[in-house]
């Protein structure tokens, strides 16, 4: 059974297609967008390693008329008129802008670079506004059609990574806004334009002044135009799926729940419940092939604006696993100076829609196990001061060899220098509770908190290869009264079928110095 070629590392369509890469096709949803005639603006921001670039790259050689790389696709069967247009497609990702100036030297290579493509000339007494604009009606004019195609890629990039200097960042999208109102002031010689990106700064001009922009990023019709359905897994990637489910030794059902599990609830329409894969963790763990799942989420990378708020925001008082009653403003940025984190984490990738009310809002969490076991390193490094790993890695390897003594010493030293430490007058049980759960989650443990089971709600469950560990807090009394309530509730009970061993653990903290007081283990089998 010959297996799909899959690729992680190339985002160029024409390259994919010649080469024999799967390709999961998209065309059908690009295809309304790509017919709609008059008004053809777009813009679509989603997560990094989503296939912005991928989609950008499929139009560019859909509007240059190479129908050859779509066959078989499905808008191959529609009725496309394939015509051939000029395309200027940018892309702004990794400028400089390490200061004002580097910006706009580096800003101004990239333009000449991209109009130089697409044999147009360039003035360097003129700034790369008039230049983009000069571009496009001598590309429109020359052109059968008399219009050209635009395509922006990482159009907020230098914006974003210049945030922990605001005053930068605003005088960069200031630059950017010069530039970006030539698709305004050109929208007769345009005939489609597509802009991507992950944040959306709604000052910039292309967004102020461009009143017929269609903003995809939260419409049903795009929910699932970037990121993998259950159903492409499925029908691009049955044969490598199968396969890796042999090497793990699971049955097709069972690796599919956990591949699900994993690496798929991302939602991105509050009108639409479709959730998505991330296409490169999806690549990355049918490449590997691998006896279990691993994170593949911080492999690639960390969003520079999501780090440069983490050096001066606290993030480990709160549960993000369910965010409620958030307003709509949270997915765009207007106020460079004032952002907040539910935005840095949604627009990273970290958060995605898990629900929605016109009423109430909507509800964001973390969408899955991938994502989770990230953001819980990065709250632990922050909470410890990114000093500690190592600790934190010696205490996750004492609880798997059952050597509880290290594990309760390591325990109390990390609950020790947590930043709630005795500022608060009063700390309920849930905070330990999530600090817990995010300590447990970064170091690779499938955590279940608030477990509901017939006869209440175990605090904290924890499990990794065949091990449970059964968890039960309290603010005050002894920990053995803990293990009394585990046992006494038989918490244990949803487990005994599957787990080699299980571990009860009570843990008890002082109401006054905040700190781990007592704790107590014990086998139940």
């Amino acid at each position: 059974m010959e297996e799909e070629k899959i690729a992680q590392g190339t985002y160029d369509f024409r390259n994919m297609r010649k080469d024999g890469y799967r390709y999961v096709d998209k065309t059908a949803l690009l295809y309304p967008l790509v017919t709609r005639g008059m008004d053809s603006f777009f813009f679509i921001s989603r997560p990094r390693r989503f296939g912005k670039s991928l989609m950008l790259s499929t139009l560019e050689c859909l509007f240059r008329g190479e129908r050859e790389l779509f066959k078989g696709l499905a808008i191959d069967k529609m009725d496309y008129d394939w015509k051939s247009y000029p395309v200027l497609h940018f892309n702004f990702a990794g400028l400089k802008v390490e200061t004002l100036e580097a910006f706009k030297i580096d800003f101004s290579s990239r333009v000449k670079e991209t109009l130089a493509k697409a044999g147009c000339a360039w003035n360097d007494a003129d700034f790369p506004g008039a230049n983009f604009s000069r571009a496009i009606n001598t590309l429109a004019a020359g052109s059968e059609q008399k219009s050209v195609v635009v395509l922006i890629d990482e159009y907020d990039a230098p914006v974003s990574h210049a945030l922990n200097d605001v005053p930068k960042a605003e005088a960069i999208r200031q630059e950017l806004s010069d530039f970006y109102i030539q698709i305004k002031n050109n929208v007769g010689a345009i005939r489609f334009m597509m802009m991507t990106g992950v944040t959306k700064f709604t000052q910039l001009s292309v967004f102020s002044a461009l009143n017929n922009l269609t903003d995809l990023t939260l419409q049903p019709e795009a929910a699932t135009l970037l990121g993998y359905t259950e159903e492409e897994l499925e029908a691009n990637f049955s044969k490598s799926m199968h396969r890796h489910a042999e090497v793990m030794g699971l049955s097709y059902e069972d690796y599919r729940g956990k591949l699900r599990w994993w690496y798929n609830g991302y939602r991105f329409s509050p009108d639409s419940e479709d959730k998505v894969y991330n296409p490169l963790a999806i690549a990355r763990t049918l490449l590997r092939r691998k006896t279990y799942f691993e994170p593949t989420w911080s492999e690639t990378g960390h969003s520079t604006a999501l780090m440069q708020y983490l050096s001066t925001h606290p993030l480990t008082a709160r549960d993000y696993e369910c965010i409620p009653e958030v307003e709509r403003a949270v997915f765009d940025v207007y106020d460079l100076d004032n952002i907040g984190y539910q935005t840095f984490l949604y627009q990273g990738g970290y958060l995605t829609i898990k629900d929605f009310d016109p009423i109430s809002g909507y509800t964001l969490g973390i969408p899955n196990e991938d994502v989770r076991q990230d953001l819980n390193q990065i709250l632990v490094d922050q909470a410890l001061k990114g000093d500690n790993r190592l600790g934190w890695n010696k205490a996750k390897t004492a609880l798997l060899k059952y050597d509880f003594s290290t594990f309760f010493t390591c325990l109390k030293s990390f609950y020790a220098r947590l930043t709630y430490g005795a500022k608060e007058d009063r700390v309920n049980e849930a905070s330990y509770q999530r600090s817990l759960f995010i300590l447990l989650t970064a170091g690779g443990l499938r955590v279940v908190s608030e477990d509901t089971q017939a006869q209440g709600r175990a605090d904290l469950v924890a499990d990794a290869f065949g091990r449970v560990f059964i968890f039960e807090l309290k603010v005050g009394g002894t920990a053995e009264e803990a293990l009394a309530q585990i046992r006494n509730r038989r918490y244990d009970l949803p487990y005994l079928a599957s787990a080699q061993t299980i571990h009860r653990i009570g843990l008890v903290f002082d109401p006054q110095t905040h700190q781990l007081l007592d704790t107590a283990v014990e086998p139940v089998r």
